[in-house]
């Protein structure tokens, strides 16, 4: 994993899913915030803590950050709000983008905790992960993902739903 490597985490349970979720990628670099170096397959599985909402499609994408982390940030809450996103926590989303980490740094902005505080809990985020960084390791533990996707309980329930890996060139 290279330090300057920032993984985004992408997700949609509303309207054309996976539509939403390439078009974030798509925007990352029209609006100037990151350029994405890698982009795992599209992910479904179920919205976690919502009830009966729809399911979500979900995508890990390695990035060449073009801003500072608070920036990005920034940038990253205009483009969800750009496509639609109305919904708060725990809602059913038009979309939603996530820091999870940035290379080795640990670091805590206002808004904003790196790596994300919960992406080591969430299968949905890392075994997309894995796929694109097979060699990460948490910046806070050491520990490998192979390990950290079997800790939080291996693959049950998320579902690959795009059998072509997903690319910069190939990204509509």
């Amino acid at each position: 994993m290279a330090d300057d490597a920032v993984y985004l985490a992408l997700g949609a349970n509303l309207g054309e899913r996976e539509r939403r979720v390439l078009g974030a990628l798509r925007r990352l670099g029209t609006a100037g915030a990151a350029t994405v170096v890698r982009c795992s397959g599209l992910y479904e599985c179920a919205a976690v803590g919502m009830g009966e909402a729809p399911r979500f499609i979900n995508a890990v994408a390695e990035v060449r950050a073009l801003l500072p982390p608070p920036d990005l940030l920034s940038r990253l809450k205009t483009i969800e709000k750009e496509m639609g996103r109305q919904a708060g926590h725990n809602a059913p989303r038009e979309i939603d983008i996530d820091i999870v980490a940035w290379g080795a740094r640990v670091g805590r902005w206002p808004g904003l905790v790196v790596p994300h505080p919960l992406y080591a809990t969430r299968p949905f985020v890392l075994v997309p992960l894995g796929e694109i960084a097979p060699r990460f390791t948490c910046p806070v533990t050491g520990a490998p993902i192979g390990q950290m996707i079997r800790e939080a309980g291996g693959a049950t329930g998320v579902m690959r739903v795009s059998e072509r890996r997903l690319v910069p060139a190939a990204i509509p």
